[in-house]
């Protein structure tokens, strides 16, 4: 809405850039910012421009203000309204999203509004590749077998996302097969600087987009400003609203150096994983900046900027240079295109300058000699160590097995106490950057030469996320090398990397079952906490997908590779990883020979025409036929306008005590059903087959399903009860321990409100909305937690849910809360303020009470707003209502 106030908007300079005789308008950002211009980081630019083109009145010189008042600061309490172009999301997070959107227009229309109205007001892409599993494996038909599976569980769901993208305007579906989201992303979406029509001039802009996937920042090695948000957050925005955020922190990288030969980009990016989260990174924009990052390719610059989540960052942002227009040249974008990004950038002061100082909030220096080969693991992203150090990491974790294996096993040898059971190439991460895969393939090429074969007990796969990989590796030569040692494409999906890795080895699951085995995941993916992997893997070691295939070959977690063989020829000859590795030299003669611009756009086209998905027939009409037997999809509750807020006056009993590190695959899992849960117990009873319940995520458009799911995590300890089976908790008032859902229900039946507590990084992980979903369907009214993850904060208020802080040095350790414990909290509406204080009482079983000043875990004004109605939805669905009241004619 424009500002009403007497005084006068400052004027914003704009300036005519001509290109090949067309005048475009741009904002004009060094007339705008002076001498500060270079001061700014990058990020902080963008954002300036976007609030300076989209922003209005003096709602608009206030915040150019405060981007200002930051140099001098570094920090700023000030909010900005960003207006993204553009929405991206996976089907796992649409699907819930859409559905949502399915049930609000139910509801307008049972309020007489016409359900057409609503619509996004972005354009909104949608990958389907959160389905795919690998069940066929190791065998050149797998990708044909793993798509079958996949369109044949999902059927139901594809046919309602058809459904979506014919019925709502500007959602656009890419079809099973096209590829991994960030990986579309990057070779296909992307613009970098894009055109819009305003006022009657065409103008250019910078590419900005948010995505519903928290490795959304990959595309920030391109230069796109673009980052992570829950779900919920996404809906505001493609109705209209912008999403409000505190002016950001830029914590500056400054790399200096260059890569030693046999270090990769994935070596960098674990690097920075843990450097940052040694400095506390939480929320932060990350820019990359100095001498060092013009010796790293675009591909490896988005290797380390998909990995922000993981150092807990909202961006790490490359700025655009002459390695941004050469990737965009390798992946097929005409020269016009170019040139028109060059200009651009350059015109405005967005071009990236090695040489240049900006301001930052804090500043971390990594110089790029010092990296070596790394690995991440066992259980989380963060936990660097030399690839050397896995047998010591592995030692730590204390297996002993309750017995030897029996001699030789039916595989042909003696399966070691931590066998790897799964090796996978895997994730946008690492497999967007075709220099990685290329490497991968070269040790197979020197490993096949050899030989070597993959020990029976090792799960292989490749997963890459485009369908251009086929072609780039067939090129080279290094399709068959890969096949050879067992690493098979098996689909363009993210499978193993999102939990979907199939069902383990056979041998695997036996000789896990007797307590003779610990095996452990090998993947070069971007997350490893227990479970994430495969639900009985609690061991997982993140890498470069050329040290996957060693490690494959290996079969051995233990194998030390810097001075043990790797595997013996069958003459007898040892063989290290130094006569598989290749050099910087071998890799690059290789990209050279494989790399065809035609492939990108050709190979999506294709895999786009999926004959599968466009067999599905779809229903039509502006309302959903909703199907009540469904276990896919089903109207949720919540999708309601007389859903009110959870805030108040209230005591509560706490529903579950947790700790540290509870992620969004403990509150909401993706993996695989286990065929003994309630969720199979209860989806059985509605006639699926126990032994084909396919994985969470794909149930996500089931309210009733996903309730039952919340926190169902063998590795998930609940303090409250710590002995309690899986997905279950304490009623406090009987002392009885049931499902945690049928507990809440309890709760909800007498009147009794409830809340969580947790520890530290409470909701890492995943962008899972569900997360969110499903503690508001269990009815928790407040989350108390040492700190709270940014998306997974961002859901919580989404949900009406309120984000809380504890005091330093309270944590639920300390609290040592027993059951019978109550928890008053003193949230009303009126008062509550962005980042508030709120009176928290522990109300003891002994009748003794503890007082604590919590804080609202609130950033801005918009979130009050959301909290106040109740969440997302019903604050759509009041102001849609609020905008048509008109009644829909009579049906004839």
């Amino acid at each position: 809405m424009e500002n009403t106030k007497t005084s006068p908007p400052l004027p914003i300079p704009t300036d005519l850039l001509a290109l090949v005789g067309t005048p475009y308008r741009v904002i004009d950002l060094p007339a705008l910012c002076g001498d500060a211009l270079t001061r700014f980081p990058v990020v902080l630019r963008l954002l300036m421009e976007n609030a300076a083109r989209n922003m209005r009145g003096v709602e608009r010189d206030t915040a150019i203000a405060a981007l200002f008042a930051w140099l001098d600061t570094r920090s700023s309490e000030a909010e900005i309204a960003f207006q993204p172009g553009r929405v991206l999301m996976h089907d796992t997070t649409s699907t819930p999203a859409l559905v949502d959107i399915a049930a609000m227009r139910d509801a307008l229309a049972e309020a007489g509004v016409d359900p057409t109205v609503l619509n996004p007001g972005l354009p909104v892409d949608v990958s389907i590749d959160h389905s795919l599993a690998v069940e066929a494996f190791a065998r050149p038909d797998a990708p044909a077998l793993n798509l079958a599976h996949e369109i044949r569980r999902n059927a139901e769901r594809y046919t309602f996302l058809r459904w979506a993208a014919t019925e709502l305007r500007g959602v656009r579906i890419h079809p099973p097969g096209t590829g991994i989201m960030h990986t579309i992303n990057l070779e296909q979406l992307a613009t970098v600087v894009t055109t819009q029509v305003r006022g009657g001039e065409t103008w250019l802009v910078p590419d900005m987009m948010i995505g519903t996937d928290s490795h959304t920042p990959m595309i920030n090695g391109i230069g796109v400003l673009g980052w992570g948000v829950g779900g919920l957050e996404a809906q505001t925005v493609m109705f209209g609203m912008p999403t409000q955020q505190r002016i950001p922190d830029v914590i500056g990288v400054y790399l200096t150096g260059a890569m030693q030969p046999g270090t990769l980009a994935t070596d960098l990016a674990l690097t920075v994983t843990q450097r940052l989260r040694a400095i506390g990174v939480s929320g932060e924009f990350v820019e990359f900046y100095g001498p060092g990052v013009t010796t790293l390719s675009a591909g490896e610059r988005a290797v380390v900027a998909n990995m922000a989540p993981e150092y807990g960052a909202t961006t790490g942002f490359f700025p655009v240079d002459s390695r941004t227009l050469d990737y965009l040249h390798d992946t097929g974008r005409s020269p016009a295109r170019l040139a028109m990004i060059e200009a651009y950038m350059r015109r405005v002061g967005l071009w990236f300058d090695p040489q240049a100082e900006p301001v930052y909030t804090r500043q971390l220096h990594i110089d790029l000699n010092t990296v070596g080969m790394h690995v991440a693991g066992p259980r989380r992203p963060q936990d660097l160590i030399g690839y050397a150090d896995v047998p010591q990491a592995l030692a730590a974790v204390g297996f002993v097995p309750t017995a030897a294996l029996p001699g030789e096993d039916d595989v042909g040898d003696i399966m070691p106490r931590h066998p790897i059971a799964i090796a996978a190439i895997t994730s946008c991460t690492n497999t967007s950057d075709p220099g990685l895969l290329i490497a991968a393939g070269l040790v197979a090429r020197k490993a096949r030469a050899f030989g070597l074969k993959v020990p029976a007990w090792v799960k292989t796969s490749l997963g890459p996320g485009s369908p251009a990989a086929a072609s780039y590796l067939h090129r080279a030569g290094l399709d068959e090398d890969l096949s050879a040692v067992g690493f098979d494409i098996v689909g363009y999906g993210c499978t193993t990397c999102i939990g979907n890795a199939g069902p383990l080895p056979d041998v695997i699951r036996q000789a896990m079952s007797q307590g003779h085995i610990h095996p452990v995941a090998m993947l070069s993916g971007n997350r490893n906490f227990p479970g994430r992997i495969h639900p009985e893997l609690d061991l997982g070691f993140l890498m470069s997908p050329p040290l996957v295939v060693a490690y494959a070959l290996a079969g051995d977690a233990e194998r030390q590779l810097r001075d043990e063989p790797i595997q013996f020829t069958p003459a007898g000859r040892p063989v290290t990883l130094q006569d598989l590795w290749p050099s910087r030299e071998e890799v690059a003669a290789a990209l050279a020979q494989a790399l065809d611009p035609a492939d990108f756009r050709r190979d999506f086209e294709i895999a786009s025409r999926n004959p599968q998905w466009h067999a599905l027939t779809a229903p039509d009409g502006p309302r959903f036929p909703w199907n009540p037997a469904s276990t896919a999809l089903r109207r949720p509750p919540f999708a309601a306008a007389t859903e009110g807020s959870l805030l108040g006056v209230y005591t509560a009993y706490p529903l579950l005590v947790l700790g540290d590190d509870v992620t969004t695959d403990h509150i909401s899992p993706a993996s695989a059903i286990p065929p003994d849960s309630e969720v199979a117990d209860f989806l059985v009873s509605r006639g699926e087959n126990r032994h084909d319940l396919n994985v969470f995520a794909s149930r996500r458009g089931n309210w009733e399903v996903m309730m039952r799911a919340a926190f169902y995590s063998k590795s998930l300890r609940n303090l409250l009860v710590p002995d309690a089976p899986v997905g279950c908790t304490l009623h406090a008032p009987t002392g009885t321990t049931a499902p945690i859902w049928k507990v809440a229900q309890t709760y909800h039946d007498a009147g009794d409100a409830v809340v969580l507590l947790a520890g530290e990084r409470y909701g890492t992980g995943s962008s899972r909305d569900w997360a969110a979903k499903g503690q508001r369907l269990l009815g928790i009214r407040a989350v108390l937690a040492v700190s709270i993850e940014r998306i997974h904060r961002s859901n919580l208020i989404g949900m009406g849910i309120l984000p809380l802080r504890l005091p330093a040095g309270v944590t639920p350790d300390t609290l040592a809360i027993r059951p019978g414990d109550r928890i008053e909290i003193d949230a009303d509406t009126t008062p509550l303020t962005v980042r508030g204080q709120i009176p928290v009482r522990i109300l003891r079983i002994d009748e003794s009470i503890e007082s604590l000043l919590c804080t609202a875990a609130v950033e801005t004004q918009l979130e009050l707003e959301l909290l106040r109605a109740g969440g997302v939805i019903p604050s759509i669905l009041q102001q849609t209502i609020a905008r048509n009241a008109q009644v829909l004619p009579a049906s004839p």
